[in-house]
């Protein structure tokens, strides 16, 4: 009887740990160059990678230029994050603001489009 409660013991311990095997990492890294001028656009453009269901974190630098992301990559892409952002008038490397989104920037936000 006693050997058979530590077997059961032992057994309800193996499954436990199996069952708390680290999940797979969901969460990527991700740098984006976004043009932009100032502390507005820096505000603008966080705020649009945040309206963005799955980044957990985006901070955009003024001085290069990059906006670096923190993304679970179940819920979203960096495609969907950059359109985000070139729908508040913001160009990324790849995907660009239309020219209606861009003219609504404040004067002071309006970049040097390449």
């Amino acid at each position: 009887m006693k050997n058979l409660i530590i077997g059961i013991m032992l057994l309800f311990v193996a499954m436990s740990t199996q069952a708390q095997e680290q999940k797979k990492d969901k969460n990527a890294k991700y740098n984006v160059e976004v043009n932009g001028n100032c502390e507005q656009c820096k505000k603008r453009i966080e705020k649009a990678a945040f309206s963005v269901s799955g980044v957990k974190s985006a901070e955009w630098h003024i001085d290069d230029h990059m906006l670096h992301l923190i993304i679970n990559e179940e819920k979203c892409s960096v495609t969907d994050v950059k359109k985000a952002i070139a729908k508040v008038g913001h160009d990324t490397e790849d995907i660009k603001a239309t020219d209606e989104d861009y003219e609504k920037l404040h004067h002071c936000c309006l970049y040097e489009r390449k």
